[in-house]
């Protein structure tokens, strides 16, 4: 899957065939716009005030306190872009808007995009990442209000493919303890525990995350069977054969390899024999170009934003054989385009 021109007709995609379009100015001056679009529509809660029903551009205006002319363009713009319908001086949602961005939708993305605010700030610092090779400390800089952003908009996005990771996901038969390390909201862990009704978790984050993100876990009425643990993943003791399963999801890519290698090798003493470590990440392509555009933008992103970078499934795999765990095929995630799962299971029989 990529980001890129669609011609609309047959005119314009014989122009773009001949080379005769200039690509990089459709794939940047209008990305940038439709991006901080669909951030304002969220912002100001245009989405919000056509769920019920369509309205007039006038009425969207007074509902979301924003200039009458100035809304207009802002909703004529997302009809063109698809996430509107105009009809009879209406403008109402489409089945787009109404999944993705509506805030009561189970797969809303409407937190995720608030949370694009943030990342627009560290984006726009990517020329002294790259002339300095220096990246940006994002969970030592966020103020509390920004981590609880940072937390609802990862949630966002965990309600994407938790279901699929639920249902795919090794779990040992009989398993009991889950430890989620890394996962504050506590969605991944709880949808694995609606899935294997016999298993309880542990939610092991720092606690700057832990405390924006305890509602977030609240909300998923899963009791004592999900609970909290602060710690840095860096540095925790997870203990000896205390754990089932253990799955790291969209961590690695935060931590140098060296870091990677201990954590790996401190979660697979944690694991009972039989027991299986899972990670789940937005995966590397092995050579340039070979995952595609989003797996290139998404390597850039993390590399501004964290210690590294996105890995890919072979270097996952080398830290648990050097661990002693035997790695298992990796899967692609179908509802999160660019993700996919490394696990690894621990010799020996189970008790």
């Amino acid at each position: 899957m990529k980001i890129g021109l669609i011609p609309e007709n047959p005119l314009e995609a014989a122009a773009l065939a001949l080379g005769r379009v200039p690509v990089p100015l459709g794939e940047t001056l209008p990305p940038l716009l439709l991006t901080r679009a669909l951030m304002a529509a969220a912002r100001f809660g245009v989405i919000e005030a056509l769920v019920d029903a369509p309205r007039p551009a006038g009425e969207i205006a007074a509902r979301c306190g924003l200039h009458p002319a100035a809304t207009r363009t802002l909703l004529d713009t997302l009809v063109g872009c698809g996430y509107l319908a105009f009809d009879e001086e209406r403008y109402g949602l489409t089945p787009r808007a109404r999944t993705w961005l509506a805030p009561g939708s189970p797969l809303s993305l409407h937190d995720s995009l608030l949370y694009r605010y943030q990342e627009w700030e560290w984006i726009g610092r990517l020329d002294d990442y790259l002339q300095t090779g220096a990246p940006l400390a994002i969970h030592r800089e966020m103020t509390a209000d920004q981590w609880a952003l940072y937390q609802r908009g990862m949630l966002a996005v965990a309600r994407l493919a938790a279901a699929e990771l639920a249902r795919r996901a090794p779990v040992p038969r009989g398993a009991r303890d889950l430890l989620d390390v890394g996962g504050a909201h506590g969605f991944h862990a709880a949808a694995l525990c609606r899935r294997h009704p016999a298993l309880r978790a542990v939610v092991l984050d720092l606690p700057e995350a832990l405390a924006t993100a305890a509602p977030l876990l609240a909300a998923q009425g899963m009791g004592d069977r999900v609970v909290h643990q602060a710690g840095d993943a860096r540095t925790a003791d997870f203990g000896r054969e205390r754990y089932d399963v253990i799955l790291v999801a969209q961590l690695v890519h935060h931590f140098d390899e060296p870091t990677n290698q201990d954590l790996v090798g401190r979660l697979a003493e944690a694991l009972r024999p039989g027991g299986v470590l899972a990670l789940l990440e937005l995966v590397r392509p092995r050579t340039p170009g070979e995952g595609g555009q989003i797996g290139g933008l998404l390597d850039l992103y993390f590399a501004l934003t964290s210690a590294s970078g996105a890995w890919t499934f072979e270097q996952m795999a080398d830290w648990m054989r050097a661990a002693g765990l035997r790695p298992r095929k990796p899967l692609r995630l179908r509802t999160a385009p660019g993700a996919g799962l490394q696990a690894a299971v621990k010799s020996g029989r189970r008790g």
